[in-house]
């Protein structure tokens, strides 16, 4: 790649070529797990923050796949000889995948990483030149259409995504392709949609090359290449949602003011999805002076659909306008240019009184429910992934709950989740505990505050009694009222199933 922009890619209208390098690159360990056992943990997890040194150092032989490693991992002209023993040079030079350097070297065109699908797939994700290991590291200041590759906020998506089987699904503003890519493992029809039409070429190579199924390709901005009467059983996205003044890098500047774009996303989703749909998307929201940012996400969400909102993180706007400015590779350049962009970003936020920048996940499903439940929460705490099955039961949580009444929720039998353990906190000799706290160690890890009762209550959970029958034994063995138990421990039932602590058993 040259400051005069990205380079040619290869063409996407060679599926055989695809196919037969694919071939060779398994057929030379050229996979996560090969990458892996060839670097070594430390200088595979030094790619993922740009430092190429120690796989470099890693790859100064000449087998096979230290070749590969070289040429389209770390972008380094490589003999035309080793290449040709051990890729199908001529046609994939046709294609466009190699390009000849020099009297006897070969380069590549594009960068090509390895990546694990979550059914153990060998997959393969195309990107510009500079952009397949650690984010942009800068190269938005050499071409403004420049194609990303993997970074944390793609696998993040793609692990909290449900993943049932379904007929249609969308991924609007595909970049290299990565969540058409998951898609395609379970839905029938994938229709990916980007405005850099040079993001839908890469994403029809990272397809091909991974061996997957051709997607639907449309060139637009959010829904427009999407025709009125088109629904989805699930809309993924991870926008260009960094709030910044104007857009100058199409591939992380959304171009309209402040979190207009991610509000538009998530408003026009909802007439988008068919019933019992999901729509999931990364996002950044301001927090406004004088202003609930919670209200805020809470007036974003369509009319028909149920939401889970999950701040992650939030940002002052100095930390916000520096993150950016250095993914930018801003802070390498004339000072007084990095202090004037600086500026702009404060001017900015100042205009619109903001204080600071959340960030984090918004799932919605289409619900036929005249009362359709919104969660707004800020969870900053470690979290396991992948969590698609751990939203799809949320909502299913909340299904339950909308359908059963006090009296039924008594009536219903109930189990412990899996992995959760209960710690009793309080000081060192006490008869008795402070509080007692239950915690998930899978999932969301929650952790949350219950009396004695729901201690207890939660404790003989196994699914063999119901909840009113535990009650009254609790009751018994406490010399408390029954039928005050009963009146009073609903709510904090709720409150366990809803977070995922106990489960409803049949």
């Amino acid at each position: 790649m040259t400051d005069s922009g990205p380079a040619p890619l290869p063409a996407a209208d060679r599926p055989e070529a695809a196919a037969r390098l694919r071939d060779a690159l398994l057929a030379a360990s050229f996979t996560a797990d090969g990458l892996l056992e060839l670097l070594g943990a430390p200088a595979y997890a030094a790619l993922a923050r740009s430092e190429t040194v120690p796989a470099l150092r890693a790859t100064r032989g000449d087998t096979p796949l230290e070749t590969l490693v070289r040429l389209f991992l770390l972008q380094q002209p490589v003999p035309r000889s080793r290449v040709a023993a051990v890729l199908p040079f001529e046609e994939a030079a046709e294609a466009g995948w190699l390009v000849r350097v020099g009297a006897d070297e070969v380069a590549a065109t594009v960068d090509v990483r390895p990546y694990g699908g979550p059914g153990g797939e060998d997959w393969f994700i195309v990107s510009d030149l500079g952009c397949a290991v650690g984010g942009a590291g800068g190269v938005g200041q050499r071409a403004e259409g420049v194609v990303l590759g993997v970074g944390g906020a793609s696998t993040t998506l793609a692990g909290i995504t449900v993943r049932t089987p379904v007929a249609a699904a969308l991924d609007l503003g595909t970049g290299s392709g990565i969540q058409a890519l998951h898609a395609s493992r379970h839905a029938t029809r994938v229709t990916a949609t980007d405005l850099n039409p040079r993001a839908l070429h890469v994403t029809a190579l990272t397809l091909a090359l991974s061996g997957a199924p051709a997607a639907d390709l449309r060139e637009g901005s959010l829904f427009e290449p999407v025709r009125d009467d088109e629904k989805f059983d699930l809309i993924v996205s991870n926008p260009p949602f960094v709030i910044s003044p104007g857009a100058r890098l199409t591939y992380r500047d959304g171009g309209m003011g402040g979190d207009d774009l991610c509000r538009s996303l998530v408003q026009q989703a909802g007439e988008r999805l068919n019933e019992g749909g999901f729509a999931q998307f990364l996002a950044n929201w301001q927090h406004v002076a004088g202003e609930d940012w919670q209200d805020r996400l809470r007036s974003w969400v369509p009319r028909g659909c149920d939401a889970w909102i999950v701040q992650r993180e939030v940002q002052d706007v100095t930390q916000y306008a520096e993150l950016w400015l250095r993914d930018a590779g801003d802070h390498r350049g004339d000072p007084a240019e990095y202090q004037a962009r600086y500026d702009a970003w404060l001017d900015e936020f100042e205009a619109r009184k903001v204080k600071a920048v959340g960030f984090g996940w918004i799932t919605l499903r289409r619900t036929g429910s005249a009362e359709p439940s919104i969660t707004v929460e800020e969870w900053p705490h470690p979290v396991e992934q992948p969590l698609g099955d751990t939203v799809r039961a949320h909502f299913e949580r909340l299904d339950y709950l909308r359908e059963h009444d006090d009296a039924a929720l008594l009536a219903h039998h109930f189990r412990l989740a899996g992995e959760v353990v209960q710690e009793q906190v309080g000081l060192p000799g006490a008869e008795d505990p402070e509080h007692v706290v239950l915690r998930q160690h899978r999932g969301m890890r929650r952790a949350t505050k219950v009396d004695t009762v729901g201690a207890g209550f939660a404790g003989v959970c196994d699914g063999t009694l119901s909840a009113g029958r535990i009650l009254d034994a609790i009751a018994q063995l406490m010399g408390e009222d029954s039928v005050r138990l009963r009146d009073q421990t609903p709510a904090q039932i709720r409150l366990l199933v809803e977070q995922g602590f106990l489960e409803p058993v049949g």
